[in-house]
């Protein structure tokens, strides 16, 4: 997710939802069991890093762990590493965890990219800051400690922590003769920076629990951009060839994570007929394609994101739940019976900024999005999972881009999370 802009949006009176209303909700979305065989222990072990933590691994639609059902219940929150490295904020890594924890979430989404600027973990091609490379350490083994497994993704398509524009910048700076930040998907120089980096991660040694990365269970997969567009080439050709070759260079260093793009999930030009399942028409020519994206032989896991409050322009809450409703549903039914893989819906937030919306609407729609996931578990028919944008502890407010969900202010949110959590503890492993 990049920072979002609400000022040009169209508004309207806040429409409160009251306990009952949220509580029958409830009820009516999420099923009233789950198949026999699906079982979770949402603990999932001891915290002693001594004891042996599977990998988690796919298997067609599934992801299991030692041959158990794992689904994805989680959350992001992206500024962990920036954080670690001071130790006055340090704590608030251990606070998050903490806090996931006690609600039953075992998976968090995070950046372990920041390129140029401050608290750079690339300061410029092939130069990677140890003191941060050490505080990304420091993510990981608290991760290990508290039994949360990790999404990392290597970059980002929009210009905050640097992106594929500081790429393009140092390009430029280089000599090279580049045309727009688009550059970044094509040009061999840039991609050479980019392989680098990977690399250096990939290959790095944690200071702390002395377990390479390419070799640590506490990452679930490595995540190669997040949001990626290509506009200038809206045929998809450009991004999807970038794809291919990045995923499968991941893989010739680390084999055995699984790895997934990190798309939004618009749908292009290989399914026209299912472009109209798009926000607009704009989503459909920005250079990506669910399915096809996904077909690359690299890719594992089927990423999908879900902004109704940014992606639909009008504010009829009904809508926006039909909207959801009906992206999930799809892109379920894609990643099943097209792709034959696991899908996770990596971000799904609303802005509470948005005086469109509240934190009653907000719940309303993290419970469609659990409930409709929990109806295609109780099938038996795709794994995967979802995960919240975004946690945060007290204290780290001033991050918040209006998406941040602090439990402790919202007691009726940290129940419906704990549900959510009780609904697969009667279920899956995690």
């Amino acid at each position: 997710m990049r920072q979002r802009n609400h000022s040009n949006l169209v508004l309207s009176s806040h429409l409160p939802f009251q306990s009952l209303f949220l509580a029958i909700s409830l009820l009516s979305i999420f099923p009233s069991h789950l198949p026999s065989n699906f079982s979770i222990n949402r603990m999932e072990g001891s915290t002693g890093m001594s004891e042996t933590w599977p990998m988690v691994e796919r298997n067609g639609t599934q992801l299991l762990t030692k041959d158990e059902p794992f689904v994805i219940h989680g959350f992001n929150t992206y500024w962990l590493m920036v954080f670690a490295v001071d130790p006055e904020t340090r704590h608030k890594i251990t606070d998050v965890f903490s806090e996931a924890k006690e609600v039953g979430l075992n998976t968090c989404r995070t950046w372990a990219f920041n390129d140029g600027g401050w608290r750079a973990l690339q300061v410029s091609p092939f130069n990677y800051d140890e003191v941060v490379l050490q505080a990304l350490d420091f993510v990981l083994s608290e991760a290990r400690k508290h039994r949360i497994r990790l999404i990392l993704s290597l970059c980002n398509n929009w210009s905050d922590y640097g992106g594929r524009s500081q790429y393009a910048k140092w390009g430029q700076e280089s000599g090279l003769d580049l045309t727009s930040d688009d550059d970044f998907f094509s040009d061999t120089t840039l991609k050479s920076y980019y392989k680098g980096f990977i690399e250096a991660v990939l290959t790095r040694t944690n200071t702390i629990t002395n377990i390479e990365y390419k070799n640590d269970a506490t990452i679930l997969a490595w995540e190669i951009i997040n949001e990626p567009r290509c506009p200038s080439d809206p045929s998809g050709d450009t991004l999807q060839a970038w794809i291919e070759e990045m995923s499968a260079f991941v893989k010739s260093i680390d084999p055995v994570h699984l790895v997934q793009v990190g798309l939004e999930g618009f749908y292009g030009p290989s399914t026209p007929e299912l472009m109209k399942l798009n926000p607009d028409d704009y989503s459909g020519v920005v250079g990506t394609d669910f399915i096809r994206n996904h077909q690359a032989p690299s890719i594992d896991l089927a990423s999908v994101h879900i902004y109704p409050d940014v992606w639909l322009s009008h504010s009829d809450q009904d809508d926006h739940i039909k909207f959801v409703q009906n992206w999930m549903d799809q892109h379920m039914s894609d990643s099943k019976d097209r792709l034959n893989m696991p899908i996770v819906f990596a971000e799904f937030g609303i802005s509470i900024r948005d005086e469109r919306f509240g934190a009653g609407f907000r719940e309303l729609f993290m419970d469609t999005v659990y409930g409709t996931f929990l109806r295609s578990l109780e099938t038996g028919g795709l794994g995967g999972g979802c995960i919240l944008w975004q946690l945060f502890p007290e204290g780290a407010e001033h991050m918040d881009d209006g998406y941040a969900v602090v439990l402790a202010k919202y007691p009726s949110t940290f129940s419906l999370v704990s549900l959510q959590s009780k609904r697969l503890s009667d279920g899956a492993s995690t």
